[in-house]
């Protein structure tokens, strides 16, 4: 009975084993090409904001030489001609180009508008055995001469950069003119009443040659105290400099004698914008006198003007009958605050000490008692 029983079930397994061993093979090879082939599936779809590379592989079908390795890193460039294929839709940025040699590509048929030069290497590039023509674009080597050479500077253009001062004119030989007050003023005088005061300067001519006319005066009282008057020739010698030279004459007031003597001078602009005037003056009897004035003007602003003054007078021999003694004669000081509501009209207020010195006080101590005097001023400067 053991053994009947046992007949039918070694028959059943052994029948189970032969029928795994046939099926087996064939269906592991279906499941093996499955995995191979598997379903094709959609790829996304790019958006506009980040764009997907293209594959340059896509659609490539299996052949036998899928079993190859798809290291790109280890393939020859250098034997590749690119010239004859497509290169529009391949994605550099991925490739390795420092082992290529770019001498034997031929540049021609490719898109470089779709290139991702950003991740490229280019350090093993050669690109002076390319076959690119030079562009606009393209820089000259250093050692290439320029395209229009700039001719060297001869004695000639330095002669006409910088000429001599005579040909070196701003407007040329045109007349032009000035005409300014540049003291108009009027003061309390305590006893006399009231003080007035002007100084007036002009010129007309060109920038090389002028006329120059000068005159200054003081009333106190309603009377002429002194005034004079001096017409002079100017020739520019420096940049900002005049000479002058010419006659001034004194008008006697009050009857006193007139003196006429003749000037010699400088007017100009000296360093830091010192506004100066030196004048010499010869006269009858050998009498000789000097005056020298001194002006600078602070701006505070535009408009808010400050001008300090300081000018004086000396002569080497005593002239009683118009109140001039030898030696140092006057010494005057000054600040005048204008505004300027326009360039040519600013009106102004000030203060004003003078003093006499020398033989000049003696003859203002006897005859008034005063050799020095401060005052408060008002005026304006006008100019045209």
């Amino acid at each position: 009975m053991i053994g009947s029983s046992r007949h039918p079930l070694a028959i059943g397994l052994a029948s189970a084993l032969w029928l795994a061993a046939g099926f087996a093979p064939a269906w592991a090879q279906e499941t093996d090409h499955a995995s191979h082939h598997p379903e094709a599936k959609p790829a996304p779809a790019a958006t506009p904001s980040s764009p997907e590379p293209v594959d340059p592989h896509a659609g490539h079908q299996p052949t036998p030489t899928d079993t190859m390795s798809d290291d790109h890193g280890a393939m020859d460039h250098g034997s590749m001609k690119h010239g004859a294929a497509d290169t529009a839709g391949s994605d550099h940025s991925t490739m390795d180009h420092s082992t290529m040699d770019h001498s034997t590509m031929d540049h021609s048929g490719m898109d470089h508008s779709t290139m991702v030069h950003s991740e490229m290497d280019h350090s093993g590039m050669d690109h002076a055995s390319m076959g690119h023509q030079p562009g606009a674009s393209q820089d000259l080597p250093a050692t290439a001469e320029p395209r229009e050479p700039i001719p060297a500077i001869t004695a000639a253009d330095r002669a006409a950069a910088f000429q001599d001062l005579d040909a070196h004119v701003i407007h040329g030989e045109t007349i032009n003119s000035f005409w300014s007050f540049d003291q108009l003023e009027a003061w309390d005088a305590d006893e006399d009443g009231t003080g007035m005061l002007w100084e007036a300067k002009g010129w007309v001519g060109t920038d090389l040659n002028r006329l120059w006319l000068r005159s200054e005066g003081e009333r106190v009282g309603g009377s002429t105290e002194s005034a004079y008057a001096e017409v002079l020739y100017g020739r520019a010698i420096a940049p900002w400099w005049d000479a002058v030279a010419g006659v001034r004459h004194d008008f006697g007031f009050g009857g006193g004698p007139s003196r006429t003597y003749a000037a010699l001078g400088v007017i100009g602009l000296a360093p830091y914008k010192f506004e100066v005037e030196a004048t010499a003056y010869l006269g009858e009897s050998g009498q000789v006198g000097l005056g020298a004035e001194a002006e600078y003007e602070m701006l505070f602003t535009n408009r808010l003007i400050g001008q300090w003054l300081v000018e004086g007078e000396a002569w080497s021999k005593d002239d009683p009958a118009v109140g001039i003694g030898s030696g140092l004669s006057k010494v005057e000081a000054g600040f005048r605050l204008r505004y300027e509501f326009h360039r040519q009209f600013a009106p102004y207020v000030g203060v004003v000490w003078e003093r006499a010195y020398g033989g000049t006080a003696d003859l203002r101590r006897a005859e008034t008692g005063d050799v020095d005097d401060t005052r408060i001023v008002a005026g304006v400067r006008i100019w045209f």
